[in-house]
């Protein structure tokens, strides 16, 4: 649709990598001379440089057009992980079917397949796009494939096309002997604004475009090459959308309107513009706003931080109860510490003076242990029943947790079967005696 409303014979702008369509700036038409030169010479090594999207796919699609029939030419676009691999798609390229064999295998059919093409007179161009996704292992490889020659000339030439990435690698102390093989090195540079206009005039012409005057204005044209940075992927991008834009609208001319209109639709920036810095004055004026903002943001951790801790004390009161545990509050109250760390062994408070309370001590049953202080209970949990004394100011976690090493639901439920005369774990009797259960017993206890 857009071709016809131009009177085009072709999409001028297309994605694809077409040799037709090659505009020879400066700095392209060196590079195609290099090329051509390292291979006419002989030489081993051809090494192309250059950004993403300024064309050096396109560009070795014109060298090969203009030495195909007189060399025979591998093109490896794909990635290539490791020197097998190289190997084989290069053999594929050449017609062999069987890839099978070692390593050292296929370098040898590929060394004969060289020499049968030297003895027909034909050289073996190698060009590898995309190089700078190479490892090592791979270069290695093919620093040794420029090895293959006779007494007069290489029987393989390599051309390594990449963007910079490529020229740092090969600069590299590890790829010392590489880069030492290479002939020529040529570079793609952006082109200029000048260089951008004549760029979109050849395609347009090239495509059919034949009007009395130009189809974008000169206003146009400076804001391409301006928001493009003269790489000829950008340009392409922004004249595709122009194109289809102003077919839309019914457009005969675009103008710099509708080149703003794309460029916000795409949010192409120029790589060359800089972002503008902000005053002092302003950055210091937002000081005081994000030193406020950090003074909220840090109350409103505080405040949940305080939120959680008490939500989980309720948790902890609310499972307690559940299993059973006696919570009545009296004059005393239960310490926090004691419920969330029953295990922690507390001093003893002083108690007041007044006089000592006489122990109330049980009539002995047959072949009940003796009692003892809770200090001398052995490790527990013990092979068998003690008794103990309630000291002053002892609570039921503390005995238990003194005594058995550990307070939980299982130990509390086997002293509760024991002592059936226990009424509030808070407030012991000084005095009294508190019968300790062995293994077997806690063992076989429930929860209180």
């Amino acid at each position: 649709m857009v071709p016809t409303y131009y009177n085009l014979r072709e999409q001028p702008f297309g994605p694809t990598p077409d040799s037709r369509y090659l505009f020879q700036s400066d700095s392209h038409r060196e590079a195609l001379a290099s090329l051509l030169y390292g291979i006419e010479s002989g030489c081993g090594f051809i090494a192309l440089i250059g950004k993403p999207g300024m064309g050096k796919t396109t560009l070795l699609f014109r060298c090969l057009d203009q030495t195909r029939g007189r060399h025979r030419t591998v093109f490896l676009c794909q990635t290539i992980t490791s020197p097998l691999d190289l190997l084989r798609a290069v053999l594929a390229e050449l017609g062999v079917a069987d890839l099978r064999g070692s390593y050292f295998e296929l370098q040898a059919r590929l060394n004969e397949i060289l020499v049968e093409h030297s003895g027909r007179g034909e050289r073996v161009i190698l060009i590898i796009d995309e190089a700078q996704n190479l490892n090592e292992p791979v270069l290695e490889l093919i620093r040794m494939l420029s090895n293959f020659e006779t007494a007069r000339q290489k029987l393989m030439q390599i051309i390594l096309s990449g963007q910079p990435e490529l020229a740092r690698r090969l600069a590299s102390p590890a790829l010392l002997q590489l880069r030492q093989r290479i002939s020529i090195l040529t570079r793609l540079k952006p082109l200029t604004a000048g260089e951008t206009a004549d760029y979109i005039e050849y395609r347009l012409r090239f495509a059919g475009y034949e009007p009395p005057s130009s189809l974008f204005t000169d206003s146009a044209l400076r804001l391409i090459a301006e928001h493009s940075g003269g790489i000829p992927r950008n340009i392409n991008t922004l004249c595709f959308n122009a194109l289809s834009l102003g077919c839309a609208l019914r457009r005969t001319s675009l103008d710099a309107d509708i080149i703003r209109e794309v460029i916000a639709d795409l949010e192409l920036e120029s790589e060359t513009e800089a972002e503008p810095q902000k005053p002092v004055a302003a950055r210091e004026a937002r000081l005081p706003v994000l030193i406020q903002s950090i003074k909220l943001a840090r109350t409103a951790l505080l405040r949940y931080a305080v939120f959680g801790a008490a939500a989980a004390l309720l948790i902890v009161l609310m499972v307690m109860i559940h299993n059973g545990t006696k919570t009545t509050v009296r004059a005393k109250a239960v310490q926090p510490a004691a419920i969330l760390k029953p295990a922690t062994i507390l001093k003893p408070e002083k108690p007041a003076a007044s006089p000592k309370p006489q122990a109330v001590l049980p009539s002995a049953k047959p072949n009940d242990p003796p009692i003892i202080a809770i200090s001398d209970v052995p490790r527990q949990p013990p092979d068998a029943e003690s008794r103990v004394l309630v000291p002053p100011g002892a609570s039921l976690y503390r005995i238990c947790a003194e005594a058995l090493k550990t307070c939980r639901s299982r130990e509390l439920g086997a002293i509760y079967r024991l002592n059936p005369w226990l009424d509030d774990p808070d407030y012991l009797e000084v005095g009294r005696v508190l019968r300790i259960p062995s293994r077997n017993e806690l063992a076989a206890a429930t929860r209180p």
